[in-house]
Formats: C-alpha cells, structure tokens, sequence
C-alpha cells in the first residue's frame, strides 16, 4: 500500500462510483458469510460487496448500523454524499413535533444515516476532511436549532413564550448557544461530543406570564441536552458538554449574558481565551450570540502582542510535549489527539500564534485549523513548507482519529496497543500491511513534533518575567530578595547563599564554565519550578542536595532548559513527593536513565527488567547481599517508571502494567534464589512443581508504586516422592511452606536498602486458616466445593507469574479457567455481589470522592461490575475473561454483555481512577486532602485528569462517581447499606 492515502475524488457523483479506497478485509469473516443475511446486498455489484466487506469487518459499529437498514445502505452508496449529507442536515433542521419522544427519534435516525454516509465516504477517500468535519457540525446546529424550537413552541403552548415569529421562534429569543471547540470551527471528529455554552439574554427574551428568565432557561437547556444526548433505543444524537462555561462548577447550566460579561472581563483566564478563538454562535438568537462575542472580542484579542500568554495556556491544556526529539514515537497506544506529534499540537501551532499576534493582525482570527495555518505562511510567519506538511499531518491524523471512532462509535483517540486492533485501523486507512501503517502514522507524528517543538524552542526565556534574579557580587541584591519572598521562599537569604555557592564551583556537576553558563540560563525556570512547590525552601534544600552529588551537570542543565515539564517534575519530586524524592536523593544515577533517549520510548519490557536484575544480582556475594541489590535494583525502577508518568511518556494503564511486570520479574528471580537458598539445607524435591499465582492489582497488572502483593502458592509432586533430598530432607508440604515463607522474607523484611513490597496471602484457599502453600488437587477442590462468590471473584484477576515448569503452569490456568467458566445463576450471583458491596460500604464507605477505590462509584464498583459480568457469562463466553478491568470492560462489551452507554460511562471513569490514582500513590503518603495537598500534586492531578483545573477535575470526578454507582445498580443491583 502505497505512503499517501487517495486524494478524494472531485466533483459530485455516486459514492459507488467515487470510492478510490477499498479496506483489506480481515481474514476472519468472509464477504460471503457477511452478507449471508443481507440479499439486496449479495446481489450488488462486486466493488460495492468489496469495499462494504472490507469496512464493515473492521469497523463494528458501521456493520451494525450499515446491515440494519439494507435499503438505506444501497441508497447511501448510490447517493452523492455531499448532497445527501446536506438533504439530512436540513430534514433535521426542519423537524417540527409537538412530541419529544418522536423528534428525539427522529433526530437519531437523521444522525444514523449521517453518520453512516460521512464515513463510508470518508473511508471510500470519496469526501475531503472538510465534508465530514463540516457536515457533523452542520447536523448539530440543526438538532439543536430542531430541539429549541421544540423547546420554545412547548413555552409558547403552556403560556410562557411570546414569540415575535412564531414559525423562527428562536429568532429575537434572547437564548444563545455558542459551539466551542471543534465544533465552532466546524471539525467535529467523528464521535465527538459538542462542547457548548448557553446564555440568555433576560432583557431581551420574549417571556410571558409569570416565566422567570433563570428558571425557564436553565430548564430549556437541560431538555435541549436530554434530546440530544440521553441513549435511546435509537441511539443518541449527540453527546453534549456544558464545561467550558464561566465557573462551570458554581453556575447554572445557562448564564446571564451580564453575568458572563462581568466574568470574562475580571476573572477570564487564558486557557479561556483560547478556547474562545473557536466559539461561534451555532443555534438559538444568532444574531444576539453574535452580538456577545463581538462584546468579549478585546478579552479574547490583546492589543498588544502576548507572548506571555502561551505559557500559561499550554500549561493549562497540557500540551506541553517538548522533549525535542528525544526518543522515538510508539505508534501502539498513542494518542493521536493528545500525545507528542498529535492534532492538538497542530492545532496549538495555530493557536497560540494567533493569541500572540490575532489582536494586532485581524487576519489571524480565523477559527479553523487548517485556514489559519495558510493564513500563518501567507502572512510570512510560518514558511510554506511548514504550512504544507502540518496541513498534509493534520488530515492524515484526523482520518486515522475518525476511524479509531469509528470501530465502536467510541469518543476516543487513542491507537490500540495490540497489532491486531493497528491492523483494522490500517485498513479502513487502505493499508494493506501494518508496517506500512505504522511508519506513516510516525512520519507525520515527527513532523508535527518537530514544527511544534521548534515554534516554542525559545519558550524557557519566558520565565524571567519572575523579576530580578542576580546571583552575583558580594552583596544580596534586594530585587532578587523581593522576587524569592514573593514567590514562597521563607528564606530568601539562605536562598540566595545556596544559589550563589552553586556559581563557586564547588560541585562536580558546577566545576566547567559551560556548566555554570548552563545552570545560569536555568535560574529562572527553575526558581519558578521550585517556587511552585509547596515547600519552596526545603524543595531548594534537596535539589541543592541532589546537585551536590552529580558527578557532571552540562548534559542535564541542558536538557532541563529545553525541557520545562521535566524541570517541574523533578521540582515536584524535590518539594511534594516524598516517595520519589528519597529515591533521587539516594540514588543520583537513576537520572542517567532519565537523560537516555530510550527513557522516552515505549513501555519497558520484561526482558529489559530481567536482564537489568540479572546483572544486579551476579553482582552479589551471598544470599542477605541479593536481597539488598535487589531492593536498589526495584526502588530506581520504580522511580523510573514514576518519571515516566509525571513526563506523559506513559499513560496511567501502562505505567500499571510496567509496575506489575517489574515486580513479576522480581518475585520469579528472588523465588530461583529463595529455592537455591533452601536448597543449601533441604535439598530439592524431585518430580516436585511450584507455581506462584498474583492476585489483585497485581494480577489484574493495575500496581501503583505503593501496591502490596496478593500471592498464592500452589504446588504438586509425584505420590512416590517422600521428601527432598538435602542434608535435612522436608516432606512435600512442609518443603512448599519453607519456601513460601521464605519467599515472603525475601520480598517484604526490611533490610538497610528498605523494603521490596508488603505481601498479602490472605487471598490463599480458607484465607489466614489454611496453609501457607497449597497443592493443587486441595486449590481445585476448594474451588469446586467451598468457595465463596467473592473468592471466585478474586479468581477473576489470578495469574500464574511464576512456575517451574510451563506444564504446571498451564495446569493451572486450565483450572483457573474451567472454575471461572462453570454456568451460574445471574440472579443469584447479582444479589451476592450487590451484597457483598453493600457490607463493603458499611465498614469502610465513605462520601470522600478522593477515595478513589472505596467511594460509591469508585474503583470497587467498577472491579466488581467487571468480575459479575465475568463469573454469569464466561461460561457462554470464555473469550472475554481477562484479570485487567478495562480490558475485560472492553471484552464484556465485544461480547454484547455489556451496553455500548454503560461502558462508556465505566471504561473513561476507569482511566480517570488509574490516572489520578497512580499519581497520588507516587507523591503522596496517606489520605489525600486537597486543603491540604501541595500545590505540585494538584498540578500533577490536573495534569493527568486531561481537565483545565482543580475545581473542574473536581465537579467531573462527583459527576463520574454518580453515573458509575448509577450503572452498578443497573447491572448488578441496588446497594442497600444496613444501619
């Protein structure tokens, strides 16, 4: 498959006829057997079956929507697709029902039928990225022009409304609704949500009767929502978000447009400004929508040019990702939106040069992406071949983001991380190998990285706006006094001394000119990075500390300068993470993985964890010396892997699984050690095998940097064997136990290197009441006779992560799987499960939304939302059994167990858990208090969370809680807690 997918074809003409594009059909389903139910199909012509087959096996939610309606298909392929595009967005325009039961039907299946003719045409390379951009944003302004006029003829029918023109009752209405985002730039992605703000004009809406502006406003918006977004038979037309409003958590849905004036004009931010570079006036009083953003026009507009506004911006959307070429792109798990090299980067490349300049040059106030880059290079700021290439990336990497959507009609953006789900992305790309697929999507992710990091290569020099900061001569200079005491330092003078002892060369790292000269051009960043902790002196303290004992400082000075999020985040290390900051302080070098391109690479892999703990332990003299190397060895890990999610080098799910591969790796190591160690006194028992079993977040590869072990170990032998064959031979049991026991020393006794991980074998067969160790037959039988509902659950997550031998091991998970696949009672195990939640909250629940794993809607109800749907349908399912929640969310939902609305509610509410989990488990110890907290690990929540601030993770975390809890019920049933 050639590098450049098919220019669309030009001019108007039937789909059929225009499609330059035909996806490779995967091998698992034939066209044949595809369409063995669909005869108006079979009986098309062989390039229409082709490129149908070819979608509709790898795209899920197409073939469902495509099949349901074969008439509708064949139309739709015979259709131009621009036309018909414009036809549905007008039928949708031009609803009229005094029902909203039939216009909320209605509206679903105008947007099915749109949805379906923009990506078959968009797949076929039929249509341009503007008609299927364009044509979804045009289809939500006429839903929400068709639901408001609904709204305002029910006002005007129940005496409340008086139109002026009672067939445009919207007209002179005094409701605006303004698109934000892609949506006012008219590049809505294919799944995209419409992100809104609702005002209302109370001076000049047309209220009658005894209608109060506030009330009936606010309740026209949320019904306008409820038509547009709530999941019905039929779908949904769109996903609708209320957030980008004024203060969104401390005002109603809809605002006075006074109101929004006064906000933006004394309280607007930046990361506001931004957005509002996009927003138009979309449905509702267009006239007076208009009229308000020509009011807020200089908020948005500075007259001057604003440079200092783009730090502030980026460091609020998060899209700071200037590692400069360090390290090469993952294409596998890369979030084509919001990772290095992603649309968002395109579109800041835009952005922020119209922040800095669109007040002075009214020509840079355009809202889409791609004109303002032509406007960009026609202006001069920008050369065309920059223009060329970020356009050529922008469309390429919008394709790839709808068809990701497209799978499963899922508001994601993110590549799978298997080749099997790449492949059916490359292929509804047109590509026939994945390879191919994969260099292209690098190519671009690169160039647009490369413009991007280029633009802001200067963006360090910002921060000398702190005020004075002299750190030479005799004397403290007051001005740089002034400036260290109003940015946090207690003690600005002690400051000062350090600084300056820095610049006498009295470290290693400071001993050569460049380094000085190095360190100087940091001063400024990294005062300000280290002034944002919470502990500005004691951050100042450690870092000094750190310095003191690096052995060369000129290659991180530089790579600090260039890189200000690292900055922060070893500023952040030194001043609110304890738990790191001891590692860093202890062990300088684990830096050195830091300055590594291949830090900033993919995932690390087990064999990269095993060949590095091999070298460490060869290093050893005796048994008591492995264990403290191994504890060196899994701390700097540890604090690696930490690095790389505070860095955005990985996402919370794989730095989840990169925890629980190191620790596999540790626990199969020390275990050959422990079985040599006994072996020196017991011997060994032949025809004996071993297997240990991970349990919980470890099993379910979800670990956080505090996770302790949920173990078990199962063993058996030959009946002919008596004992082991040492100096003091220990019969079989008694043998397992040793090591058992032996092992759980080996991992959690704190030695002078501290300690691995706190271990946990309560999850064995009877618990605390059985043995250490068990064989097999006894695991099986207890399984089959004895266990409880909740032990089978536990079962969900169990993983062999050692054996030794790989038939034992495969023994096991036979036995596993054959417990988890036997037929249950739904009914049965649901009150069970309901139940054992419900004696969960008594004892430990809580209304804290910061306890992230025990609150109502948290991380317990979704594990057991997953483990309930595994144990009632693995029996008729047994392919959708996997011991990490999300993925077994995503399998139950393959499956057809779980409603395509409920995991969209389960799967994001997880990633938010794990994200802000990971972080909190990484800076902080005990419960987390945001009074409390400092101000780096609010930061760091922001950051992960993908919100623009505290107050918004916040009102989104309540808001996710709520609908999860909301969605236990539905699946498993009600928590009754009892008194």
């Amino acid at each position: 498959m050639r590098d450049e997918r098919a220019q669309p074809a030009q001019g108007a003409g039937k789909l059929a006829d225009r499609v330059t594009i035909i996806p490779p059909t995967r091998d698992t389903e034939s066209g044949e057997r595809l369409f063995a139910d669909a005869p108006l199909i079979a009986a098309s012509p062989e390039k229409i079956q082709t490129f149908l087959a070819g979608v509709f096996t790898n795209a899920p939610y197409l073939r469902d929507i495509g099949l349901a309606d074969e008439e509708r298909l064949l139309a739709i392929m015979d259709s131009d697709p621009v036309a018909l595009s414009r036809t549905l967005v007008e039928s949708a325009r031009n609803l009229r029902s005094e029902n909203e039961a039939d216009l909320m039907a209605e509206l679903r299946k105008l947007k099915k039928e749109l949805a379906l003719t923009l990506a078959l045409a968009d797949i076929g390379g039929a249509i341009s990225l503007d008609d299927v951009t364009g044509g979804l944003s045009r289809f939500a302004d006429a839903a929400l022009d068709a639901a408001i006029r609904f709204c305002l003829d029910d006002l005007t029918r129940r005496g409340k409304f008086d139109p002026k023109d009672p067939d445009m009752p919207e007209a002179d209405s005094g409701f605006i609704v303004l698109a934000m985002g892609k949506y006012g730039a008219f590049e809505l992605n294919y799944s995209s949500d419409i992100d809104l703000i609702a005002l209302y004009d109370p001076d000049k809406a047309p209220l009658a009767g005894s209608a109060e502006a506030p009330v009936e406003f606010v309740r026209l918006t949320k019904r306008v929502v409820k038509i547009l977004s709530e999941r019905t038979g039929d779908g949904y037309v769109f996903r609708t978000d209320l957030r980008l409003r004024p203060d969104p958590g401390a005002t109603p849905l809809a605002m006075a447009v006074p109101a929004a004036l006064v906000y933006y004009e004394s309280m607007g931010q930046n990361w506001e400004r931004a957005a509002l570079i996009k927003a138009r006036a979309c449905a509702g009083d267009i006239r007076a929508g208009e009229g308000f953003l020509r009011e807020i026009s200089p908020f948005i507009w500075r007259k001057y040019l604003d440079y200092a506004a783009i730090s502030d911006v980026h460091s609020i959307k998060r899209q700071i990702h200037a590692q400069k070429g360090h390290g090469r792109i993952a294409v596998a798990g890369h979030n084509v939106k919001l990772g290095r090299g992603g649309i968002r980067e395109v579109e800041f490349f835009a952005q922020t040069q119209q922040l800095i300049a669109g007040g002075r040059i009214p020509d840079l106030r355009g809202k889409r992406t791609l004109d303002t880059l032509g406007k960009l290079a026609e202006l001069g700021w920008i050369e065309e071949s920059a223009r060329a290439e970020l356009e050529e990336a922008y469309v390429f990497l919008r394709a790839v983001e709808h068809r990701i959507q497209m799978v499963n009609d899922e508001q994601t953006h993110t590549l799978p991380s298997d080749d099997a789900g790449l492949a059916r992305i490359g292929a509804l790309m047109g590509f026939e190998d994945i390879a191919d697929f994969k260099d292209a999507v690098r190519a671009r992710l690169v160039a647009v990285q490369g413009h991007y990091a280029a633009l802001f290569e200067d963006e360090p020099e910002l921060a000398s706006d702190l005020g004075n900061l002299v750190f030479t001569g005799d004397d403290d200079d007051p001005g740089t006094l002034e400036t260290l005491s109003r940015l946090g330092f207690k003690r600005p003078q002690d400051a000062c001394r350090i600084i300056k002892s820095w610049h006498f060369g009295r470290y290693p790292a400071v001993r050569s000119t460049k380094a000085r000269e190095r360190l100087t051009e940091l001063h400024p960043l990294l005062i300000d990075a280290l002034a944002r902790t919470d502990n500005a002196d004691q951050a100042l303290i450690a870092f000094d500390g750190f310095l003191s004992k690096l052995p060369a400082g000129v290659q991180l000075f530089s790579l600090l300068r260039s890189n200000p999020q690292l900055l922060n985040l070893l500023a952040t290390v030194m001043g609110a993470a304890p738990r790191l900051a001891q590692v860093v302080s202890r062990r300088v070098h684990v830096l050195d993985a830091v300055l590594d391109p291949a830090f900033f690479d993919a995932m690390p892999r087990a064999a990269e964890f095993r060949a590095g703990l091999e070298r460490t332990l060869k290093l050893a003299r005796f048994y008591e010396d492995a264990l403290d190397r191994a504890r060196i060895f899994t701390q700097e890990q540890q604090f690696l892997i930490g690095l790389r999610l505070l860095s955005d080098t990985l996402n919370a799910l794989q730095v989840g699984h990169a925890q629980a591969r190191l620790a596999e790796v540790v626990v199969q190591m020390l275990m050959e050690r422990v079985v040599e160690h006994v072996g020196e006194t017991h011997g060994m028992l032949q025809g004996g095998d071993y297997a240990i079993v991970a349990m919980g977040k470890l099993g379910g590869r979800e670990m956080t940097a505090s996770s302790d072990l949920d173990l078990m170990l199962l063993y058996d032998f030959d009946e002919g064997v008596q004992k082991t064959d040492g100096q003091r031979p220990l019969e079989p049991g008694p043998y397992y136990i040793r090591l058992t026991q032996r092992l759980v020393t080996a991992l959690s006794a704190p030695t002078a290197e501290g300690q691995l991980y706190d271990v946990d074998f309560r999850l064995r067969p009877s618990g605390n009441a059985g043995p250490l160790a068990t064989r097999l037959s006894a695991f099986e039988d207890y399984q089959a006779n004895r266990a409880w509902t909740w032990e089978h659950m536990a079962l969900t997550r169990a993983r062999v992560i050692a054996s030794s031998s790989d038939e034992f091991r495969e023994k096991i998970e036979r036995s596993i799987c054959d417990t988890l696949c036997k037929p249950r009672d739904l009914a049965t195990v649901a009150g069970e499960v309901a139940s054992m939640r419900a004696r969960i909250e008594k004892e430990k629940g809580t209304k804290d939304i910061w306890d992230l794993k025990q609150v109502a809607g948290g991380l317990v109800d979704i594990e057991f939302i997953a483990q309930y749907l595994q144990l009632v349908h693995a029996a008729a399912c047994p392919d959708m059994l996997n011991q990490t929640t999300e993925t077994a969310l995503g399998k139950a939902a393959e499956a057809g167990v779980l409603d395509p609305g409920d995991a969209e509610v389960l799967v994001p509410a997880i990633r938010m858990y794990h994200a802000l989990t990971q972080v909190l488990r990484l800076a902080m110890e005990g419960a987390f208090k945001p009074e409390e907290a400092p101000r780096g690990v609010i930061d760091l929540l922001v950051r992960a969370s993908g919100e623009p601030d505290f107050a918004r993770l916040q009102a989104k975390l309540a808001d996710m809680q709520a609908s999860v809890r909301s969605t236990f019920e539905k699946i498993v049933g009600p928590v009754r807690v009892e008194d």
